[in-house]
């Protein structure tokens, strides 16, 4: 994993044990990376290998494959090697928007669930570079976690289009969050969206993660909410926290929608 480290950084490592413990490491920090480069792409391109991932696409430069973690938990992967949230490459003008690309994949965890969720039940995450496991960038598409939804639902409708801090902590981190009316994250890229305020306050991307969840103004206006937390003693900035991959949500909707 290739990091820059900041004083802040250092100072986490220093103290782990001290102020929380880091995600346990994975076994292979590269499997995504091989998954996508040596299977899913060479398989798309026709070779005779099996073919690992639900979607791949060679033009958008992305790859979709079913965690292993959760019922209903999908990644998408760059087809390209881009280790993360911190690789500059994400800010490029005409880089792919692979947040996009994300929401769009959301059709799987409803094929995985057998129904149709409401858009304010989903939601894509991304963690830090402290917070993660593997060395390539993904983002996780999965439900949001019940409580997380009931906030959101409460708090939400006074969200504006700058950064504000969240009024409650979500699994005890506080996080600050805004709200993008871009319905389809058409013209909005979060990386991009995040980056000017993150070199203002003097901070850098691999130490920030995002999360975006899908949201109904009260008016019925689709739009999002877009959380982000950054690390710091005891917090390893992994908005993954706020996702619930045993997808309760979703059989909370079905008791409401039989109501």
């Amino acid at each position: 994993m290739t990091k820059t480290p900041t004083l802040i950084a250092t100072l986490l490592v220093a103290t782990a044990f001290a102020f929380g413990t880091p995600p346990a490491r994975a076994g292979n920090p590269d499997a995504l990376w091989e998954i996508v480069h040596d299977n899913c792409v060479p398989a798309a391109e026709g070779a005779n290998v099996v073919q690992k991932c639900i979607e791949v696409n060679l033009a958008g430069g992305y790859a979709v494959l079913k965690d292993i973690v959760g019922v209903a938990q999908y990644l998408l992967i760059p087809t390209a090697r881009v280790s993360g949230i911190e690789s500059p490459e994400l800010l490029a003008p005409g880089s792919p928007n692979y947040w996009r690309a994300a929401w769009e994949a959301r059709h799987y965890v409803d094929e995985a669930l057998h129904r149709e969720l409401r858009r304010d039940v989903v939601s894509l995450a991304i963690n830090s570079a402290h917070g993660r496991t593997q060395n390539q960038l993904h983002i996780h598409v999965d439900c949001l976690a019940p409580d997380v939804v009931w906030a959101l639902r409460e708090y939400g409708p006074r969200v504006g289009t700058e950064w504000s801090p969240f009024p409650i902590l979500l699994r005890g981190h506080a996080y600050r969050i805004r709200r993008i009316d871009d319905a389809g994250l058409e013209h909005t890229d979060p990386f991009k969206l995040l980056a000017p305020d993150v070199a203002r306050e003097g901070q850098v991307m691999g130490e920030q993660t995002l999360l975006v969840a899908g949201a109904v103004l009260r008016d019925g206006t689709p739009a999002f909410y877009l959380l982000n937390d950054h690390v710091q003693p005891g917090d390893w900035a992994s908005s993954e926290e706020l996702q619930d991959h045993t997808c309760a949500i979703a059989r909370e909707q079905d008791r409401i929608d039989r109501k």
